[in-house]
């Protein structure tokens, strides 16, 4: 198995980290391809409020997602990075770890969904097993290492396939129950994390672990855990309010909104991902806040540019799933404006990661949780689902303001030509008045 590449002797981003964003981008799009056309497919066949409960479960299955990795993905990257000798070892903690925290998820949206009396909360708790599999998933850090993203993004691929292929499958009988959907789409997930295991496992040592460090692994693990939770609690916790106070049927139609945005963040999120390994190693030659601005500035910049070409046309990018979807166009276009912060804010984020600043990272997530839970309370009930992509935003501004800040107070000036974090506003700016433009002279 060859070496990890050389540590570059400067902070410019290396090909592999370009490559290995290119790789997973491109997975993204082919499997949001696939989600997109399942949720026209549901959109256009479930009643309002039965494709308004689906969309509330798949929220739910990501949260679930981010319990059962605990930061456990994370903390192997940064222990094997630069000594895959500990390979071994770390992997047997996490799984132990991962074990425990999949069976934890089961019982609470499994054991939840039946204690609630959820309807078919049979079929909620058989696919709340799936996510146990991504204890056989975290063999993937072997290549994650390498930022060798080839056979993980095909076997995803597949799975996206494979639930599509499901889905259809049941849309061709007729059945009009969200659950047995919910249950096509993670029978793809689980199907592919063993092909992932299998694909993964000759890359691996072959020696077996000495010892079984979950205690290590948990401990420090767990403020990335938490922190994670936390994300996912502030990204989709105005689902919770929405329903309350809304409907399933409009927030049916929000949640369409929120998955444009789940989809045109992937560069954010990959890009991170894949230069998380790079990203340890600059901070280990102390240039990661250089690093970092390189990495997220031109992202930023491009991001902001894209977004504000886009949410003028909310509404008519929502209404290609159904007028009844359209209505949430004015909250599609305050997500849009996340989308720009989210780029910069996934890149300063990932850089406390490589730093080992887990406690620092639940913090800032634990006051983006309080503030989204704080603003959804107050702007849902007065302006509807708009409200719900606002508090969004408030969110995600104050994420990465907040990353920044405990980079810099660290000595990793994230501010290192700091003229260069405007590009992201300006471009949201500039692309938000030419096509508010455009769409103006296009009107009858």
């Amino acid at each position: 198995m060859p070496s990890p590449p050389q540590t570059p002797t400067q902070a410019s981003v290396p090909r592999r980290v370009w490559r290995g964003t290119s790789f997973l981008v491109l997975g993204r799009v082919y499997g949001s391809a696939c989600t997109f056309a399942q949720l026209w497919l549901l959109a256009h066949h479930l009643a309002p409020d039965a494709f308004g409960r689906y969309t509330f479960y798949l929220a739910v299955f990501v949260f679930l997602d981010a319990l059962v990795d605990f930061g456990t993905g994370q903390v192997a990257v940064q222990r094997t990075a630069a000594d895959e000798s500990r390979m071994p070892e770390v992997l047997a903690g996490a799984r132990r770890v991962r074990l425990a925290t999949g069976n934890l998820g089961v019982l609470l949206v499994g054991g939840g969904a039946l204690w609630m009396h959820e309807p078919a909360a049979g079929w909620i708790l058989v696919a709340s097993l799936y996510p146990v599999t991504h204890v056989a998933e975290l063999s993937t850090v072997v290549l994650r290492n390498r930022i060798a993203w080839g056979i993980p993004v095909g076997l995803r691929a597949v799975a996206a396939t494979t639930s599509f292929l499901f889905v259809l499958a049941l849309r061709a009988t007729g059945d009009h129950e969200p659950a047995h959907y919910l249950c096509a789409v993670a029978a793809g997930s689980a199907i592919a994390n063993g092909l992932l295991y299998l694909a993964c496992r000759r890359h691996l040592p072959a020696r077996a672990a000495t010892e079984v460090p979950w205690a290590s692994v948990l401990a420090a693990a767990a403020p990335l855990g938490f922190a994670s939770l936390c994300q996912q609690a502030y990204f989709y916790a105005d689902n919770l309010f929405v329903r309350a106070m809304r409907g399933e049927a409009e927030l049916g139609a929000y949640n369409v909104g929120v998955r444009i945005l789940s989809m045109t963040i992937m560069v954010a999120l990959y890009a991170s991902q894949a230069a998380l390994p790079w990203l340890a190693r600059q901070h280990s030659a102390g240039r990661l806040g250089e690093s970092a601005a390189r990495l997220g500035q031109p992202l930023f910049a491009a991001a902001g540019l894209v977004a504000g070409l886009a949410a003028p046309w909310a509404a008519q990018i929502l209404g290609l799933f159904g007028a009844h979807v359209a209505i949430a166009g004015p909250s599609l276009r305050w997500l849009f404006g996340a989308v720009a912060v989210i780029h910069a804010g996934a890149v300063l984020t990932t850089s406390l990661v490589a730093a080992g600043r887990g406690r620092s990272m639940l913090g800032i997530a634990a006051i983006g949780l309080a503030l989204n839970l704080a603003a959804n309370s107050i702007l849902i009930p007065r302006f509807g689902i708009e409200g719900a992509g606002m508090a969004t935003l408030i969110t995600e501004i104050s994420v990465a303001v907040g990353a920044a800040w405990v980079l810099a107070r660290t000595g990793a000036r994230a501010a290192w030509r700091a003229w260069g974090w405007i590009g992201g506003p300006v471009g949201f700016a500039a692309g938000f008045a030419a096509s508010a433009a455009i769409l103006a002279g296009s009107g009858p």
